[in-house]
């Protein structure tokens, strides 16, 4: 039998991934808005049960680093419900912390996928941050880097389901 935390965490990470990618596909502001909200909520969940069994095992720094993912998740969640344009400064905020929150547990290229697509996203807030209107769903940045992100989560999932039960 699997850990119930990282199943509750694998969901929510897959959750994240469906629903976020689903949100950057569709053009639709409502619509968009709910995709996204899906994908925060099960984003903040996953990266916070993952925080707490870092912790729990010992691995302070990697339990930081989820611990900061879902404060960045939470912060873009809040911005989301405003539109595209409106949730600009929530997302500058949550991809900026997204950026520093890549866990050193993980094997090699997991990291590299988190390093690549932290990469990105530090460089989509910096120039927000330097006043460009940069909208989520902009071209190249940051939508080249989503699908980084999602190959990571994908990645942190199978990580999980390898795991034994303790």
């Amino acid at each position: 039998m699997r850990n119930s935390i990282n199943v509750v965490a694998a969901v929510g990470l897959a959750l994240g991934s469906v629903f976020g990618l689903a949100g950057a596909a569709v053009s639709q502001p409502n619509l968009q808005a709910f995709l996204w909200a899906i994908d925060s909520a099960g984003l903040v969940m996953a990266a916070s049960l993952l925080s707490l069994k870092y912790f729990m095992k010992g691995k302070d720094i990697v339990a930081s680093g989820f611990l900061v993912f879902a404060i960045g998740e939470g912060v873009l969640l809040s911005g989301t419900a405003a539109g595209p344009v409106g949730s600009i400064p929530s997302f500058a905020a949550g991809t900026t912390l997204w950026a520093t929150s890549i866990p050193k547990l993980f094997a090699m290229p997991i990291r590299i996928l988190g390093v690549a697509s932290a990469i990105l996203f530090f460089v989509t807030a910096g120039r927000i941050f330097l006043g460009e209107q940069l909208l989520p769903t902009a071209t190249p940045l940051p939508s080249y880097a989503y699908p980084l992100l999602v190959a990571t989560f994908i990645c942190w999932i199978w990580t999980l389901w390898r795991e034994r039960a303790i």
